[in-house]
C-alpha cells in the first residue's frame, strides 16, 4: 500500500477469490474480445490476461448460445470472471448458477421489477457481486440530453437504487465517459455519495500512445484522491496491453508491489558519443528482472537500479538508487551504489559487472 495516499473507506465485497474496495489492494482488470462461442481461443486469452498481471476478467455473455461456452470457461480458468449482460434478466440467472463471480447489468435495461428480482435472488444465494455501469450512452436520455457528470451519478443511482430498493447492497459501481474531465467528476461525487467499491477507468480511450497518456491521467488522478477499488484501461486492440499500462500505473502509485525498479535519465548532450545509454538501460533492465525478480518477490525486497548518461546525473540524481552506471569518458562507465562511486569499468563490461555485484548482494 502506498504511504502517498490515503485510500477512501469503502465497502469490501467478493468476487470469487477477488477481494474489492475495503482495504484490498486496487485490482487490475480487462475483458476478452473473443466471443466466448470461441471457447479455446476465449481461454487462452483469459490464461494469457492473468499471466500478465490481471486479476479478474469480464466476458460478454451475448445470447443464451453463450451459457454452455461459459460454463466450460468457468471451469478452464482459475481466475475471477465477470459476466457482462446486458437487457435479458435470463441471462444473468444462468450465468450466476454457471459458478460466474460477478455480473455485470444495469438493472434499468432488465425490464419489469420481477425479472429483477430473479437476478437478486440467483445473486444473493450465491453471494455474488453486480456490478452497476453507466456510461455515457447509457444515461438517462429522459431527463439528460448530455452526459455530464450531474448526469452520470443521477442515471447511476437510478439503478443503484432499484437493487437498494431489495435490500441487495452487493454492489459494485462504474462511472466512466470518454471525457477526462466529465469522468474525474462524476467519479469524485459517486465517492461521496456512497460507499460501494469503484471501478475506474476511462472508457473508449483509443489506442497505444492516446490511451496510455489519457487513460493515466484519469486514472492517477483519482488514485492520487484515494478513489478506485478496481481498475481499467480501456484500450483498442490487444487487451493485454490493458494489463501492462494498469499494472505501471498502480506500480508508480506505490499501489502494487513491483520488486524492480529502473530509472534511467533523458539523453543529453552530456553523455559521451561511444555510450548507447538506452541500449544499456534495455539490457539492465532484461538481466535485472529476469535474474532477480523471483528471488526478490519471494523476500517481499525491493531494487532500484539507476542507469544515467553521465557523472553529473549518475550518483547526485540516484542517489537513492541500490546500484546504478553513469556514463564517463574514454569508454568508460562509472559504477555506484547508494550515491557512492565503487569503480569505473569498461563500456563493454558495464552491466556484467552491475549484474554480479547485485547478484553478491542479495
Amino acid at each position: 500500500m502506498s504511504e502517498h495516499i490515503t485510500r477512501r473507506e469503502s465497502k469490501k465485497i467478493r468476487a470469487g477469490s477477488l477481494s474489492i474496495g475495503g482495504d484490498a489492494p486496487v485490482s487490475v482488470q480487462s475483458m476478452t474480445n473473443i466471443h466466448i462461442e470461441d471457447t479455446e481461443r476465449t481461454i487462452a486469452q483469459i490464461n494469457r490476461l492473468e499471466s500478465l498481471g490481471a486479476d479478474i476478467v469480464r466476458l460478454a455473455v451475448r445470447n443464451e448460445k453463450g451459457i454452455g461456452p461459459l460454463k466450460e470457461i468457468i471451469k478452464s480458468v482459475n481466475i475471477p470472471l465477470v459476466a457482462d449482460i446486458h437487457f435479458d434478466y435470463r441471462l444473468a440467472v444462468e450465468a450466476i448458477k454457471a459458478g460466474i463471480s460477478k455480473v455485470r447489468i444495469n438493472p434499468g435495461n432488465i425490464g419489469e421489477n420481477w425479472k429483477v428480482e430473479e437476478v437478486i435472488k440467483a445473486a444473493r444465494d450465491r453471494n455474488i457481486p453486480i456490478r452497476v455501469g453507466v456510461n455515457g450512452g447509457s444515461i438517462n436520455r429522459k431527463k439528460y440530453t448530455h452526459p455530464t457528470p450531474d448526469a452520470l451519478v443521477d442515471s447511476a443511482l437510478e439503478n443503484i437504487r432499484i437493487l437498494e430498493d431489495h435490500n441487495y447492497t452487493n454492489i459494485v459501481v462504474s462511472i466512466k465517459s470518454s471525457d477526462i474531465f466529465s469522468t474525474i467528476e462524476a467519479n469524485t461525487i459517486m465517492s461521496e455519495t456512497r460507499d460501494y467499491p469503484i471501478h475506474i477507468g476511462l472508457t473508449e480511450a483509443g489506442y497505444g500512445l492516446n490511451c496510455t497518456v489519457q487513460s493515466s491521467i484519469v486514472l492517477g488522478h483519482l488514485l492520487l484522491k484515494g478513489i478506485g477499488d478496481t481498475i481499467r484501461v480501456s484500450m483498442t486492440g490487444d487487451p493485454g496491453e490493458e494489463i501492462l499500462v494498469g499494472r505501471k500505473i498502480l506500480e508508480s502509485l506505490g499501489l502494487k508491489y513491483s520488486p524492480v525498479k529502473i530509472i534511467s535519465c533523458p539523453t543529453c548532450g552530456r553523455t559521451a558519443s561511444d555510450i548507447d545509454l538506452l541500449k544499456i538501460a534495455q539490457q539492465v533492465d532484461s538481466e535485472i528482472h529476469s535474474r532477480f525478480e523471483k528471488k526478490l518477490s519471494e523476500g517481499n525486497k525491493k531494487l532500484t537500479i539507476a542507469v544515467m548518461g553521465c557523472e553529473v546525473n549518475g550518483p547526485g540524481e540516484a542517489s537513492e538508487a541500490d546500484f546504478g552506471l553513469a556514463g564517463g569518458q574514454n569508454g568508460k562507465m562509472l559504477l555506484f551504489a547508494k550515491g557512492e562511486r565503487l569503480k569505473t569499468v569498461s563500456i563493454d563490461a558495464a552491466v556484467d559487472t552491475l549484474i554480479k555485484i547485485v547478484s553478491d548482494s542479495i
